[in-house]
């Protein structure tokens, strides 16, 4: 049901197409089944909370609501209905605002305890021409904790004539003991293919002449909002001079082609980043905003993933032209869902840096050349098949796809002889504290586990201790322990102040039931060498030093400026790698 035009001023599309019943309503099928349902057997809530993004319908609905509860019928003998008649004199009061019986408060700006209270005291008084006193208090989520606390009791018990709808944005932010008194309902966002019906419903009813890509166009824009689309619907009768033209709104919006974008993900898949900066430069002469060709783009990567995953070209959720859908499902085709799903990241992440770049522009132009780079990066699983090959299959790889070798990944393979040793120095242990001293962990060469009566390495006997179940006492010598003298039988060493007292006794106990035999444990004031943990961060160091004047290492710098490596680490077992390369592939 439409609101009548006043004669001689427009009213906007959004109000004049406003539902008026609750059959009339939109995509909100839960909603109107079960509100028609109660009203039908009588068994109608005293307190409604109404709860969906803007423009859905939230205060249309509590208005119907208002309507239906005091609707008497043309004949004035009916009843409550969810289908108001809206000519009887209490619908025509409240369709024109002046019904005294229903009260419309705005809680984001009336949101304190005295407005509350004003509203209490008037409930109590009997309606003064309808069947019911409603409350409509809309954004309710703004009221202060002190309003709520004055209204949870006449909430929960209201007088017979008072009835509650409550509208927000925010359900999060309503207070749980007010969502316990209400008939709580969630106005579903409309689906793109309804919200487009609908506005050539209405097209039809003004004599417009709309292009059905066009009004696709609206509906996606609108994202679910009613009100929205038909205020852009508005906006495109108006720009279009009495004509809704696929063009126009494409302009109107700052939308980009999608044949064109589709152009703009082939370039970058290709990696010929001149052609994707020349598409987008040629996109925004057109007038293309830089953050919606991003958020396209985000969409046709999605909609490319779903492909990939086996989902039904015709289960996408929206209708696509049969040339634009073959090119997708060739897309789909062409890139595993790994690859998909890094572009959606580079695409996602980059759209955060395009909205607070002060060139926006420049910035979509930088996250295009980034995913153009990554495009054809190998995925865990294949990066783990190349480091298994050896370094012959992986320096194959960098000559035909530089950007295809990450940092982690060569260092991770050359870190395996770390644990070779240097002159000098014990055998490097990579000690890792990750809470503490308790907490570190450490990981020595193979033969360091082996069953010996007595070990001669004070690296060696630390990770026996560790490998039998002395992890706390391990990480204390790892991180806080400098060892001075180790004979059989004998450990002497300096200990960093804050190490417990009775380190050397339990020590000692320790060592014995490892090796078998008793053994001293002394402390000393001499220096002693380095800690495990210090001697480890030092053969890092040096392997990072060493791994940065190699050759594919160097090439990897140098094709990523500011990249630097970070860390070393041994490669895993043949059991670990496959875990690995099997999670990575997920």
């Amino acid at each position: 049901m439409s609101e009548p035009r006043v004669q001689g001023a427009y009213r906007v599309l959004a109000r004049t197409y406003r539902p008026g019943r609750l059959s009339e309503l939109i995509g909100q099928d839960a909603l109107v089944r079960t509100v028609s349902n109660a009203f039908r057997t009588g068994r109608i809530a005293h307190a409604f909370l109404l709860c969906g993004i803007r423009g859905v319908g939230k205060t249309t609905t509590a208005r119907i609501l208002a309507k239906g509860l005091n609707c008497t019928g043309p004949d004035g003998r009916g009843g409550p209905t969810p289908e108001p008649c809206g000519v009887c004199p209490s619908c025509v009061a409240i369709g024109e605002d002046r019904s005294l019986d229903v009260v419309e408060m705005d809680a984001a700006s009336q949101t304190g305890k005295a407005d509350v209270l004003d509203l209490v005291q008037g409930i109590q008084l009997a309606p003064a021409s309808s069947r019911f006193k409603v409350y409509i208090l809309d954004e309710v989520h703004m009221l202060s904790e002190k309003a709520w606390n004055a209204l949870l009791k006449t909430v929960e018990e209201p007088p017979p004539h008072a009835k509650f709808v409550f509208a927000t944005t925010e359900i999060r932010k309503v207070p749980v003991t007010v969502l316990s008194r209400c008939q709580r309902f969630e106005l579903r966002r409309v689906e793109p293919a309804k919200l487009a019906a609908h506005l050539a419903a209405v097209c039809r009813k003004e004599a417009v002449e709309a292009e059905p890509r066009a009004l696709e166009l609206l509906a996606a824009a609108a994202e679910g909002s009613v009100r929205d689309a038909l205020s852009l619907l508005d906006q495109a009768i108006a720009i279009g001079e009495g004509r809704v033209v696929a063009a126009l709104v494409q302009d109107m919006l700052g939308l980009a082609d999608r044949g064109r974008l589709l152009d703009l993900l082939e370039a970058a898949g290709a990696r010929d980043p001149g052609r994707v900066l020349d598409l987008l430069g040629e996109l925004h002469a057109l007038g293309a905003d830089p953050r919606m060709v991003l958020q396209d783009l985000l969409h046709l990567v999605h909609l490319a993933s779903r492909l990939a995953a086996g989902v039904a070209p015709g289960r996408l959720g929206e209708p696509l032209a049969a040339p634009l859908l073959e090119r997708l499902e060739a897309l789909a085709r062409g890139s595993d869902l790994p690859r998909l799903a890094r572009a959606w990241q580079v695409l996602l992440k980059g759209l955060e840096e395009v909205r607070s770049a002060p060139d926006a522009a420049a910035a979509a132009e930088m996250v295009l050349l980034r995913l153009t780079c990554l495009s054809d990066l190998p995925t865990p699983a294949e990066l783990a098949r190349l480091l298994r090959a050896g370094p012959g299959a992986l320096e194959a790889a960098l000559p035909a796809a530089r950007p295809r070798a990450p940092s982690p990944s060569p260092t991770g393979r050359a870190a395996a002889p770390s644990t070779a040793g240097a002159s000098g120095t014990p055998r490097p242990v990579s000690a890792r504290a990750v809470a503490g001293p308790a907490a570190a962990t450490v990981e020595p060469g193979a033969d360091a586990t082996a069953a010996v009566e007595t070990p001669i390495r004070f690296a060696d006997l630390v990770a026996r201790l560790r490998a039998r179940g002395y992890a706390p006492l391990a990480g204390w010598l790892i991180e806080g322990v400098h060892l001075v003298r180790l004979e059989p039988g004998l450990l002497e060493v300096r200990a960093r102040p804050g190490l417990p007292r009775e380190l050397p006794g339990e020590l000692a106990a320790a060592l014995q039931a490892v090796t078998g035999r008793r053994w001293m444990v002394a402390l000393s004031d001499a220096p002693g060498e380095p800690t495990l943990a210090e001697q480890a961060e030092a053969a890092r160091a040096r392997r990072i030093e060493e791994l940065g004047r190699t050759e594919p290492i160097r090439n990897l710098l140098e094709l990523f400026p500011g990249t630097e490596i970070v860390d070393v680490r041994p490669a895993a077992p043949a059991g670990a790698r496959g875990a690995a390369e099997e999670e990575g592939g997920r």
